[in-house]
């Protein structure tokens, strides 16, 4: 009988220990940090992240090394009628979904890689999903055919507290940084897939909490309102290094949407991190493959 393994990288949001529990693999994602490479989760936690980005250090993402997949992958495979299912960030925040994309076409047909375009929290619930779907005695193709299939049944909307970082990332000129750091702006971010996003600009962090959570709302009237009916949905909490202020707006979640399970609260991951500093706070919502 076919065996199916499940590999994902740390921007899932998985940790090294939660994967053994789990039974699957996870890459750590690399970053180079004043031009020394470190490995999440590996030699690099948040606390250590964190502590480097507010201190002004050169810090980059990068993907992981072609070895480094290939090695994880052939590990797998030595097991006979073993297949792999592959699941990485998405692949409009990242290169590393289509290098392995490539990589996998030598394996004829062995490792099947998932761009549903997933990221942290929406990745992890992919995760989740292959798992109870290998567990119910899913082929390794049906199980990506049914994650490719709610590609696009996820958001997620992120507060940010400061503007620093879109602007030393090159994504906001300086001028609108100070206009927006003078005005108090803290946008609201929208990852819709493919790419991070401006949603609306707001001056406090009440106001991006009301905002994000009608923006989930409206979601769960229009583009997953059939999924919400039957009970498929997931609501997750994701935060840049402030997780008390994460577990408060989890009662407010609960509070929102008392039919809707929240099921993960979890650091945001440290790629998307990267972009947006410390202090940032996310809602999220998924489809759940039942």
């Amino acid at each position: 009988m076919e065996r199916v393994k499940i590999v994902t990288d740390s921007n899932s949001g998985i940790t090294q220990r939660e994967a053994e529990k789990l039974g699957i693999s996870v890459l750590p994602m690399p970053f180079l940090i004043d031009g020394k490479q470190f490995f999440e989760d590996i030699d690099l936690s948040q606390e250590e992240f964190y502590k480097h980005l507010t201190l002004d250090a050169s810090v980059s993402t990068s993907q992981p090394s072609v070895g480094a997949v290939t090695d994880l992958w052939d590990s797998l495979l030595k097991e006979e009628d073993c297949k792999i299912i592959h699941i990485p960030m998405s692949s409009g925040l990242s290169e590393s979904c289509h290098t392995a994309m490539g990589l996998a076409k030598s394996y004829e047909g062995k490792v099947l890689v998932v761009d549903n375009q997933r990221i942290s929290v929406t990745q992890k619930r992919s995760v989740y999903d292959a798992i109870a779907l290998r567990d119910r005695g899913l082929s390794a193709e049906e199980i990506k055919d049914a994650l490719m299939g709610s590609k696009f049944d996820s958001s997620i909307y992120i507060s940010l507290d400061t503007l620093k970082y879109l602007k030393k990332g090159g994504r906001l000129t300086p001028a609108a940084a100070l206009i927006g750091t003078i005005l108090k702006i803290k946008p609201v971010l929208q990852i819709q897939g493919e790419k991070l996003d401006a949603f609306k600009k707001v001056n406090t962090l009440k106001k991006a909490k009301e905002v994000m959570i009608e923006a989930i709302k409206h979601d769960f009237e229009t583009r997953f309102k059939e999924f919400c009916d039957r009970g498929e949905m997931s609501l997750f909490i994701a935060h840049t290094a402030i997780e008390e202020e994460a577990n408060h707006f989890a009662e407010e979640i609960r509070a929102a949407f008392p039919n809707v399970p929240l099921t993960f609260i979890d650091p945001l991951s440290l790629s998307v991190s990267c972009h947006i500093g410390p202090g940032a706070l996310a809602i999220a919502c998924a489809r759940t493959l039942k």
